[in-house]
């Protein structure tokens, strides 16, 4: 048997979602003809190209070699349908992911800049989870990723080649509360202080944390709300429905009814944002959109 574009298309997008059903939806396939396909393609290797697990699949170590070619062959067969047709090449154009507290600040910022200091760029942006744009990275689906981390701060991953991350910012996790709260007028609260609190959280899932909860707090916390979107946290914040943490990169966009506050008596938080791309030559492009996502990191660790 051969391998057929379809096949190797499937196998990109299984690799880059992570599961059988995100593949079909991004298709527009069924779950089944991507299994066929998947299927279809393991027999032509003669080897297993994904483990299949309760969360999802992720490639073994054939597929990863299948993978790397096929993100070779695809990408000049791209080209060459681009060249054909006429259409812009897409040297000026960067893939940006990144986490989901990055966007209200650091990328808007960055971008701003790029569109004044750099108009031919076209920058495309991906909020994800940390695997989610992990995966992204190795399928060439992204071009750049910004990533948070926790010490001790290991590789992003522990696929080949190892991935080129650099680190832009160390940032420290605050507490936010209601300016009109018991908590309010304070500069800093203690763990015991937060014992019987209502938390703010993002939705947790097979690859996603559940963010927004003080890390290490004793006890089972009560999580009422639940959500991604940082700005309806905050603005949960400010109606008074809970607390939550939020990076203090954010102080500058927190809304009226919110205050920062620390929590005391326990080791600080501190996270550490790094762009991350694959190895290699890199862009002029993606080098100008790197140089401001530097810039703005330091303007917010002043």
């Amino acid at each position: 048997m051969e391998f057929t574009l379809a096949g190797l298309r499937v196998l990109r997008e299984v690799a880059e979602r992570g599961s059988f059903t995100a593949a079909a939806d991004a298709l527009g396939y069924t779950q089944s003809a991507v299994s066929r396909q998947v299927a279809t393609l393991e027999q032509a290797a003669g080897s297993r190209l994904f483990h299949r697990h309760s969360g999802g699949a992720r490639l073994t170590s054939a597929g990863h070699t299948l993978l790397r070619h096929s993100l070779v062959a695809l990408d000049a067969l791209e080209s060459a349908d681009r060249e054909l047709h006429g259409t812009t090449d897409d040297a000026d154009r960067v893939r940006l992911g990144f986490f989901p507290s990055a966007g209200a600040v650091i990328v808007t910022r960055a971008l701003e800049s790029v569109r004044r200091d750099h108009p031919l760029i076209q920058v495309t942006t991906r909020e994800a989870s940390t695997p989610s744009l992990l995966r992204a990275l190795r399928t060439g689906a992204l071009d750049l990723a910004l990533l948070s981390s926790r010490p001790p701060h290991r590789a992003p991953d522990t696929d080949d080649p190892p991935l080129h991350a650099e680190s832009l910012l160390e940032d420290r996790l605050a507490l936010a509360v209601p300016a009109g709260g018991r908590l309010a007028g304070r500069t800093g609260v203690t763990v015991e202080q937060l014992a019987g609190e209502t938390w703010i959280g993002s939705p947790a899932g097979v690859d996603e944390p559940l963010l927004g909860i003080w890390p290490g707090l004793p006890g089972r916390p009560r999580v009422r709300h639940a959500t991604r979107d940082w700005l309806t946290k905050l603005s949960l914040v400010a109606a008074g429905a809970g607390i939550t943490t939020v990076p203090s990169t954010m102080r500058s966009v927190i809304p009226a009814g919110v205050q920062l506050v620390a929590v005391d008596g326990v080791p600080e938080e501190r996270r550490r944002i790094s762009v991350v791309r694959l190895p290699g030559p890199t862009t002029a492009s993606t080098d100008a959109v790197v140089h401001e996502l530097r810039r703005r990191a330091a303007e917010l660790a002043e």
